[in-house]
Formats: C-alpha cells, structure tokens, sequence
C-alpha cells in the first residue's frame, strides 16, 4: 500500500486474490474490510447474515448495509482471517467480494432495475389480458368455448409466471436450499401451486382456473420490489457523486521548478501540489506559496469563500477560485478528508438501513405459520375425503392465496404512495417511502443554518447610514467579480435603483479584494485589514470600501433568514418537538438566527464530523432526529439521522443524502411532512390491522372447504382493495391540510406586507 491509501498497479487484488490488501486500519486500531453482497435482497438477508457471522472465531462485529450491499467486517485479532467471513457468506448463499471504491457498481443497479422493470411489464401486460379472457368465462362460457379461453390463458399465463416470478422464485430457492424462509417462499408457492393446479383444472375440463390471480399477485408485488430497488439505488448514488469530486491526480512542483502531472497512486506525503484558480484541490495540504479565496462550502456549508493564505489549510475536492496556489501534500487517495466523509456517509448508512419495516418482521412469523396452515389443510382434508388429492389440493391451494401477504404488502406501499402525492402537491418530494414511517416517529429537529433557515443569499444590512455615493462605488469595483459578497452590493445597487460608479484599472488580489482608479484615487474594496477601518469587529461577513484621502466605508452582510421560518419553528415546538441549530458558521451570525427563530440551543463552528457525531449521540440516548440540511458538510449527518430533509436549492450530494427535498422557500414543508407522516402511520397501523384480522377470519374459511381458489382470489383482492380505500382517505386531510398551509401563508405575505409599508413610510 502506498501513503495515501491506494493500492499501486503491481499490488491488483481479484475477489479470489489476496484480501489484505482490500483491509483498512482505522483510527482506533481495528481492521475493516467493505464486501458487496449483490443477493441482499430483504430484512431477512440482514439477519440471516449478520447472526451467521456472528460467531467466527476473532471477527469483532459484521454490520449488513442494506442501501448499498455492503457487509462490513471488524476485527483486532491478528490471526483472524477475512477469508473465513466469504467462506461462511457462501455457506449461507450470499457470493461476496472485496469492495473497491474505484469501481462504481452501478451498472449492476441499472441491470438489476431494468430487469424488474421487464419482469413488471410482462406481469401487468399478461395480467390485463387474461382478465379480459375471464370475463367472458364469468359471463357463463361453457364447453369448449370455456376451455378455449383458459387455454388462451394459460399460454399467456405459463411464459409470463416462468419469466416475472424469477425475483421471487430465485430468493426462495436460495432460502429453502440453506433451510431457510423467507416472504419470497410463500409467494412463489402461492403463484406455482395456483398455475400448476389451474392448468390441471383446464386439462380435465373443469369450470374454475386461477391463472389471473396467480399473474396478478405477481404483478402487485413486482410494483413494491422495483420501487425498494430503484430506492436503495438512489441512495449509493450519493457516493458516486461524492467520488466525482476526487482527482485522479495532481500537478507536483518539483525542485527545480518543473511542474508534471502524477497519478493519485504515485503521490507522497510532502509533495508540493500546484493549484491553478478555477481548479479543485486534489489532495489535503498546507498552503506554502500565494493566496485565494476558497470556496469550503464542503466542510462548513457556508457559501461565503475564505481567503486563505500561507500556513492555512486546504482539503481535497475544495474549489479554488481566484488565485494560484502551492500546496504541501499531507494526505491523499483513501486518506483525505472527502474520503472521510465517503466513508463516514457510509457507516451512518448503516444504521438507517438496519430499520425494518413492519411488514418484514413480521415474514419470520407469518412465512411458516402459512405453509404449516396449508400443510394442515392438505393433510386434513386428505384424511376426511379417503385421500381424495384432487380436492385435498385444492383447498391447500386456496388457504395459500387467501392468505397470500397481498394486503398486508400494500399496507405500508398504499399510504405511502398517496401521502407521498399529498407532499408533492404541496412541495414536498419523497425519495424513500420508509421516510414516512420515520418522520412520523420523531421527536427532535436540528436545523443547518445557511442555505437551511436562512435562504443562503447574502445581503447587504443596513447598519447605519451609507452614503449613496460610497455605495455606488463600491459596486462599481464589484462589478469586475463573481465572490458572493461583490455580487451582493452589485444586487443592493440595482434594488435601490442606483447607477455604480465607473472605475478604471480594476486588480483583483487574491484573497485580498480589488483595487482600481476612480475619479484619479486609488480605491480598494476588500478585506477590513487590507482596507482598514476602525469599526469594531463583526462576527457577520465584512467588506471595507477605501477611498485615498477618505476614512474607510464598512459594508456589512447578512443571511435573510426564511420568511415563514419563526411560524415553523413555533408548530413544530406545539407539535412536542425540540428544535435545534448546528452550524459550520461563526457563533454571532448562527446565535443571531437563533434568535430570530425563536430556537433557545445552538450550536456553531461544527465541522461534518462533529454534526455527525452529535447526531449518533443523540440517537444512542435514545432520540429520534429529523436532520435539516443542505451541503455537502451536512450528508454524513442526513444519513445518520432518523429521517432528513433538505432544501431543492440545496448540493447534489445533500439533495442526495436526504430522505426528502422540500420546493420553494417556505419552511413550512418541514411540518407539514411531520403532520402528513404522523396522519399516515395511522393508516398504516389501521390497514395492519385489517390484513391480520381478514387472514384470522378468512384462514378457518379455507381451511374448512369452504373457499374455492376463485374465491379465495376475489377476498385475497378485496382486501387489498379495503386498504387501498383506507389509505386514499389521506387525501381528504391534505385537502384540508392545504387550504390551512394556504391561509397562514398569505397571512404571512399580508404581515410582511405591512411591514414593508411602514419601512417605506
């Protein structure tokens, strides 16, 4: 391995090679080792491999990612060997190999999804079709027409099961055959009994087949699988965009002074890096030669650049913006700071992805408890009609689709997919409908600042009286730059409908600000010490306007803070919930927010790792935090909290980490998600209920011959129909939701409005 964490060309490692060279040593001392594990495929997939790791001799703790397939091994004993851990994952089913970061693995995601997307065509096109072939069988065919139109259905039927069940049919091989269950095991015997029985039916002539309730269940559970697959892919998409910020290398200055590009994997500790404005910094260093303003935004969300100089330090994957740079190489590849947060995006994934939904802990119970029920029907029939196999089968078959898990798969997906359209009518936008469960489970809110509650625009505040002339000026020399405070007094200039003044031989210096001739003065607008002053000191961002012969002019900046943001906050404290700021900004501008606010605890200057560390903390004593954020210094905290939510004007890799993005620049969205999310976990335990009470009640009907498979199809459907009815009345409660969303707010624009006027006055 070479300083920086990479392996070099002549070290290559292959899943079958030597594994040390995939282990990392981590901070504490302990060995880890990232595998991919392309089989997770559900919550049982997470048990089954964690309880069979658990016991190898020296492995400290093995943790299932479940978002990205990962298992991640963690161990000190030095005569632990990793191979064991692939040994035993084979053992139980799961092919495993070393993760590599350099791969992206998302051509995988993309194979796997488009193959759901198939198999769900195939499944609703069969579906729909044979429907229309039944209805005329329900319409009173008989004879040979009848047997007509079941042949039609059965060589839809056949292909389309063989084809669309592979999902279901592969999982449940896979458990059965390391003498396991799974939910998979009773769909797949559900749908095969039913084909396999239905075509015995045809064969013989009989009245009944079950071709459309065995494609149609398959047709409902593919919608549910798909939409987990294209969830869990959205989420490893965070890391990829992450990675997109890493170089694949360098321009080192060398002793002499030339200067040559270097692959990541060649680069030493002590190297001297040059950086080119515009250029983002490869590698985490320490300024040697020149100075610029750096845009950090990464590390503490503020949008403001710092100036930096000699001795200051650089990561890697910041934006230098106007100035060359040297930089002294302390830490690259695997080893900088962007792979810590890479890393730590990852690990906070962890305890995310060990959240199961209710439906899944409940497969463990209820995938035996139906197969013994179906076994005790065929046996019991069996017995009372002489070994009559025929009819024996049949009510064996209809106790397995009446109790096939339809409704009580569509309980959490129906809410969800109505609540999710509630929040999208009203700006909100779900990525992961488990988000809802979360949200509703609250009962803390912690806030980012810039960009979060304040729309992360800085604006110039007035302060006192600035005379108009110094303010035309300023923006005059601002107007030859793109920093975030040069564009400001530019926007205050034109807002007030001044002209800037016209100023001549414009010198940016970086780091420092700009300088230039107006009227024969040298002018300089900038940094307070570069353009002096004797106003005492602001923890909000400054400019400093220096006229030759004149007393310096201070310009001072603020961040607006959301209009609607104090009403938020008061509903969210109404609703039972504490509210708090953690902030990469200085203590005066986030204290000032705070209290403007109305939140009492804060707290600033946090770099990513201590927000993420805070937020473990707080779920460790028990806390359930919803994470509000918007920069890439807040992901590793998005993904560590219970649930997160961010702006749409928020980073990709923010937008990314969050479970939902809210529209606009209303803050109200945050508790409306909480109200919707809190009204549909109702719904969602009402529509538990009614699936277990349906299968308590319908379970003694089949098993007692009283219930053919058409029967058993049609209550199998008109319980999923109760649920779905169930979770449409969401509807009716966002309606009313809106008109009160609508109401406060133009209340608030009518506040706001007056409070215009008598500024005006």
């Amino acid at each position: 391995m070479g300083c920086c964490g990479v392996r070099y060309e002549d070290e290559a490692a292959t899943p079958g090679g030597d594994l040390s060279l995939w282990v990392r040593q981590t901070d504490d001392g302990a060995n880890e080792l990232h595998l991919i594990v392309p089989a997770i495929s559900c919550a049982a997939c997470i048990s089954t491999i964690e309880k069979g790791l658990k016991d190898l001799p020296g492995l400290d703790s093995a943790r299932v990612n479940f978002t990205l397939k990962q298992v991640r091994l963690r161990w000190r004993d030095a005569d632990f060997d990793p191979a064991t851990a692939l040994q035993r994952l084979e053992e139980l089913g799961y092919a495993a190999r070393p993760f590599d970061p350099a791969e992206s693995g998302f051509a995988t995601d993309d194979a796997e999804g488009k193959d759901l997307l198939r198999a769900l065509a195939v499944a609703g096109f069969a579906a729909g079709n044979i429907m229309l072939l039944s209805i005329s069988v329900w319409a009173g065919a008989q004879g040979s027409t009848r047997d007509l139109f079941h042949w039609i259905s059965a060589l839809i039927a056949l292909p389309a099961i063989a084809y669309s069940g592979r999902p279901f049919f592969r999982s449940a091989w896979r458990a059965l055959s390391r003498a396991r269950m799974n939910m998979d095991v009773p769909i797949s015997l559900a749908v095969l009994t039913a084909a396999m029985m239905s075509l015995y039916q045809v064969a013989n002539h009989q009245q009944h087949a079950y071709f459309d309730a065995a494609v149609s269940l398959l047709f409902f559970l593919l919608i549910g699988r798909y939409l987990d697959q294209r969830m869990r892919a959205r989420a490893r998409s965070a890391v990829s965009q992450l990675m997109t910020l890493s170089s694949t290398g360098a321009t080192v200055v060398g002793e002499d002074g030339a200067r040559r590009f270097v692959p990541m994997d060649k680069l030493r500790e002590g190297m001297r890096i040059a950086v080119m404005a515009g250029e983002r910094i490869p590698v985490d260093g320490v300024i040697e030669e020149g100075a610029s303003d750096v845009d950090l935004s990464m590390i503490t969300g503020e949008s403001t650049p710092e100036p930096l100089r000699q001795g200051h330090k650089v990561y890697a994957g910041a934006m230098n913006l106007t100035g060359p740079l040297i930089v002294r190489l302390t830490a690259c590849g695997e080893d900088t700071f962007l792979s810590e947060i890479i890393r730590l995006m990852g690990a906070a994934e962890q305890g995310k992805s060990a959240y199961v939904r209710l439906a899944d802990r409940l497969a463990g119970i209820y995938a035996p408890a139906v197969h013994v029920l179906a076994g005790l029907t065929l046996g019991g029939w069996l017995f009372w009609t002489g070994f009559d196999w025929p009819v024996s089968l049949l009510h064996a078959i209809s106790v397995l689709i009446i109790t096939c898990p339809c409704a009580l798969g569509l309980a959490v997906p129906a809410v969800q997919v109505v609540a999710s359209g509630v929040l999208f009518r009203n700006g909100v936008m779900i990525k992961d409908g488990g988000a809802l469960e979360r949200m509703a489970e609250i009962d803390t809110v912690i806030f980012d600042k810039t960009g979060t509650l304040t729309l992360g625009r800085l604006d110039l505040r007035e302060t006192g009286p600035v005379p108009a002339e110094a303010l035309a000026l300023a923006a005059g020399l601002a107007s030859g730059s793109s920093h975030p405070l040069s564009r400001a007094i530019v926007r205050a200039v034109r807002e007030r409908g001044m002209t800037p003044e016209t100023v001549e031989n414009i010198v940016e210096h970086p780091g420092q600000g700009l300088s230039g001739t107006w009227r024969g003065r040298f002018v300089r607008l900038g940094s307070r010490d570069w353009c002096g002053g004797d106003a005492p000191e602001s923890d909000m961002p400054q400019l400093a306007l220096a006229v030759e012969g004149r007393a310096p002019v201070l310009f001072t900046f603020t961040d607006t803070l959301r209009p609607d943001a104090a009403d938020t906050i008061a509903r969210l404290k109404q609703a039972g919930l504490k509210v708090e700021i953690i902030s990469g900004d200085r203590e005066g501008p986030v204290r000032a927010m705070a209290e403007a606010a109305g939140i009492g605890k804060w707290r600033s200057g946090w770099s990513p790792w201590q927000k993420l560390a805070y937020v473990e903390g707080l779920a460790e004593a028990g806390r359930k935090v919803l994470m509000v954020g918007d920069g890439i210094n807040d992901a590793p905290a998005l993904a560590a909290g219970h649930c997160s939510m961010a702006p749409s004007s928020a980073s990709d890799i923010g937008r990314t980490a969050a479970d939902m993005i809210f529209i606009g620049k209303s803050l109200r969205a945050v508790w409306l998600a909480h109200d919707v999310s809190r009204r549909a976990r109702r719904l969602m335990t009402q529509n538990f209920i009614w699936a277990l009470g349906y299968n308590l009640l319908a379970v003694p009907v089949a098993m007692l011959g009283l219930a053919t498979p058409l029967f058993a199809a049609v209550a199998m459907s008109a319980s999923s129909i109760v649920v779905v009815s169930n979770a449409l009345r969401l509807n009716l409660a966002g309606r009313g939701l809106k008109h009160a969303f609508s109401l406060s707010a133009r209340a608030d624009e009518e506040r706001a409005g007056k409070t215009d006027r008598r500024q005006a006055a």
